[in-house]
């Protein structure tokens, strides 16, 4: 992950909205989803160890449990490749964080350490293979050495354990991360904004730090290949990505096309120039249209299939034309 992108996730998730929306989105236990998360509460994430060395974690968030100042303290770790020895280095954050407490005096009033949640948010592309647990680190030992073997596991949320009609059902602000990082087709991007608006109505300094965000995101994404102005707001964001696609489908089409016409010439040297190059553009539209469909929505079913194999031309063409628009197979192909 880029400093750059590092510091997008960052700042993101020392928004509380975002902290809750990880938490009861994303981690199914009843007990957890129970705490009032209107008393989050962002601390300081920086250590200085005993020999002076300056530590510094992600995120660490603490919140008020059953109504009284007993904390639960999250450390969230983001990690956007696989660190083997990630198990290693939670371990310690918790260590740094609970030493941390003692010498401010933050401990509970019986004098015991609050509960810690260490989380590790995943979004890298390779399998993650990391052990979850410090123990699985070291090897098994006979007699009295067995029973010193640390033991301590960090929850791992995994981008890849969530595909994105899943994600596409949740009205959550972590959801939309993850469908950003991964998108389906490029006209996710506009839902997405158009969700975040909704759930960001009134909050504007959350609705600049995603567009931010996104805006690097997709700088990143080399296959969108757009180079973007300056953005500022999730509405100018939506408005120049939606050009950009209108554009480049109409740019995909058109080469359809023009290989089209291209087999078309070939064949009309073998069977008369007017009826091959006409077929040739038919065949080039229909593979445009085939392609495009693939983008946007995924593997064609065998009836749409059947549909695209024996429609005439102006069919393929007023499909093409709604494959700019539509969001379903079903509002193209309505039959």
């Amino acid at each position: 992950m880029t400093n750059e992108h590092d510091a997008g996730y960052k700042n993101l998730f020392s928004c509380p909205e975002l902290v809750r929306d990880l938490i009861l989105g994303f981690i199914p236990d009843e007990w957890l989803h129970s705490l009032d998360y209107n008393t989050l509460e962002k601390i300081s994430g920086s250590y200085v160890t005993d020999d002076y060395r300056y530590r510094e974690d992600d995120v660490v968030w603490r919140v008020k449990v059953g109504g009284e100042y007993v904390y639960l303290y999250l450390l969230i770790e983001f990690q956007g490749s696989v660190d083997l020895y990630m198990a290693v280095r939670m371990m310690v954050y918790v260590g740094l964080l609970y030493q941390d407490l003692i010498k401010r005096g933050d401990v509970m009033a019986n004098k015991q350490l609050p509960p810690v949640l260490p989380i590790v948010f995943y979004h890298g592309d390779a399998q993650w293979t990391a052990a979850r647990d410090i123990a699985q680190l070291i090897p098994k030992t006979p007699g009295l050495v067995s029973g010193y073997i640390p033991q301590m596991e960090y929850l791992l949320i995994d981008s890849n354990d969530y595909p994105d009609e899943e994600l596409a059902e949740l009205k959550n602000l972590v959801a939309v991360l993850l469908r950003v990082e991964r998108p389906a087709h490029p006209r996710v991007i506009l839902d997405v904004i158009d969700l975040l608006m909704e759930l960001l109505d009134g909050k504007s300094e959350l609705k600049r730090l995603f567009a931010v965000w996104i805006r690097t995101v997709l700088l990143r994404q080399n296959k969108f290949q757009w180079a973007f102005e300056k953005i500022r707001t999730l509405r100018e964001l939506k408005m120049g990505w939606a050009e950009r696609i209108e554009v480049w489908e109409r740019e995909f089409i058109q080469k359809g096309m023009e290989k089209g016409i291209e087999t078309g010439i070939q064949k009309g040297l073998e069977q008369g120039i007017i009826k091959g190059i006409e077929q040739g553009i038919e065949q080039g539209e229909a593979k445009a249209l085939r392609v495009l469909l693939n983008k946007r929505f995924g593997p064609l079913p065998l009836h749409v299939e059947a549909q695209i194999g024996s429609a005439t031309a102006p069919e393929i063409e007023e499909w093409l034309q709604a494959v700019l628009s539509a969001h379903s197979l079903n509002e193209i192909f309505r039959n």
